[in-house]
């Protein structure tokens, strides 16, 4: 099983992202992606953007976190 991280993205540098997962801030690869703006929300996999998520998205991912954790 694979397990994504949701997180936003915070500043985008040729294809690197800065991400703020909880407080926690990394770069992450964004190449993946296009048309990818500061303020989106995004699930990462092995420090790689695979998809935009809404914000009610990365709400329910961080529920789903907290009951597991």
């Amino acid at each position: 099983m694979c397990v994504g991280l949701s997180a936003k993205v915070v500043s985008i540098k040729d294809q690197t992202a800065l991400i703020d997962a909880g407080g926690a801030q990394r770069e992450i690869s964004s190449g993946v992606l296009e048309d990818l703006e500061p303020g989106d929300y995004v699930m990462v996999h092995a420090g790689v953007a695979i998809a935009k998520i809404t914000s009610s998205d990365e709400d329910e991912a961080n529920d789903v976190m907290g009951d597991l954790l």
